[in-house]
């Protein structure tokens, strides 16, 4: 198992707009797309406008699965291009759960 940590850095002021457009348009197609939504985060301390959320995967080969049919979806492709003006910066960072991991990664919200 894998989980896969998005971050976004946003433009000033930008991240309640941000999650509304995901709210609306987002989370329609990635949840049933990508499946495993662990957590979607904005930070309100420290280095703010940024918005981080969390999916879990089987493997890296489910998650690329997953990704191709997302990026195919015309449904995706609106979305966005309704948040890609809001962001500056994207990273993708994949994590591994420590054997004595606690928080439940799969089948959080179906």
């Amino acid at each position: 198992m894998i989980l896969e940590q998005r971050t976004y850095t946003l433009h000033a002021g930008k991240v309640h707009e941000f999650l509304a457009i995901v709210e609306e348009y987002g989370l329609p197609v990635l949840k049933p797309t990508l499946g495993n939504l662990v957590g979607y985060f904005y930070t309100d301390v420290g280095t703010v406008n940024r918005v981080v959320h969390y999916w879990a995967y089987e493997s890296q080969a489910d998650r690329e699965a997953r990704r191709e049919k997302l990026e195919a979806m015309p449904e995706f492709i609106e979305f966005a291009a309704r948040v890609r003006p809001l962001m500056q910066t994207m990273e993708s960072t994949i994590l591994k759960p420590a054997r004595f991991n606690t928080v439940p990664l799969m089948n959080v919200d179906p």
